[in-house]
């Protein structure tokens, strides 16, 4: 039986240190600041998730990322172990899709309790066109602070990122059954020596050609780094219509 996990940490409050240790399997650290748009999604400053800044207001991830404590949004960072200069802390209220049920409708926006000040550290990345069509095949950037894959199963500190393959929806839909919705969901292939999106990742992004397609979703539960199960990401460009009308108020 294929086991999928949504890849958020589960926040443990009598075990912080032991749900915390274990971002991108493999890959390479980010070039710092080289994605102004990445969000760190934390709980009692602990990172639990990424997330995407769509406008100085609005940060896009995954509903699965919801918690019931209150979630700060760490902008312009790179290290999160440290208070750099460069970040922004900013609490967000959760804007769930309503139709969200454990895998299908995994989007979610946080509204900002203040807007985020824009500079060369915090920027804001576009939604996908409407059409929002991505070739199979085509290599697509993933990035986030989620599992490394080493053997202490470590959080990384800093961003790191990696390279992963679009794949045909029939073969996705071929080997996750029932969890794959084609309609609303994106998936890809990857190796083992260049890894991809591991626990921690989700509600990060999935950037091909330079422009804005994906949010980290769910992968293999048994291994993520497991080539054989497709890595899923949420089509962005299928709530196109929802994004606009929650971010229009």
């Amino acid at each position: 039986m294929i086991h999928a996990y949504c890849i958020i940490f589960v926040f443990q409050l009598l075990s912080l240190t032991g749900a915390m240790e274990s971002t991108i399997v493999g890959g390479k650290v980010a070039k710092p600041h080289s994605r102004p748009y990445m969000a760190s999604l934390q709980i009692r400053g602990h990172h639990t998730c990424g997330g995407i800044l769509i406008r100085e207001d609005f940060v896009l991830t995954a509903a699965h990322c919801k918690h019931s404590e209150q979630m700060t949004v760490v902008l312009g960072a790179h290290n999160i172990s440290k208070k750099e200069k460069s970040q922004q802390r900013i609490e967000a209220e959760y804007i769930t899709h309503p139709k969200y049920k454990e895998y299908d409708y995994d989007i979610m926006l946080l509204k900002l309790k203040k807007n985020a000040t824009l500079n060369k550290n915090v920027k804001t990345i576009k939604l996908p066109k409407k059409d929002g069509k991505i070739p199979a095949n085509i290599k697509c950037n993933v990035a986030g602070w989620g599992l490394t894959g080493d053997k202490k199963r470590t959080m990384s500190d800093v961003l790191r990122e990696t390279r992963e393959k679009m794949q045909f929806s029939f073969e996705c839909k071929n080997k996750w059954k029932t969890y794959f919705n084609s309609q609303q969901m994106l998936c890809t292939t990857f190796t083992k020596k260049e890894g991809g999106i591991c626990q921690g990742d989700s509600g990060g992004p999935l950037i091909c050609n330079t422009e804005l397609h994906g949010i980290t979703a769910f992968t293999y539960s048994d291994d993520c780094n497991d080539p054989e199960y497709p890595h899923v990401f949420t089509k962005i460009h299928f709530f196109l219509p929802w994004i606009k009308k929650v971010m229009q108020g």
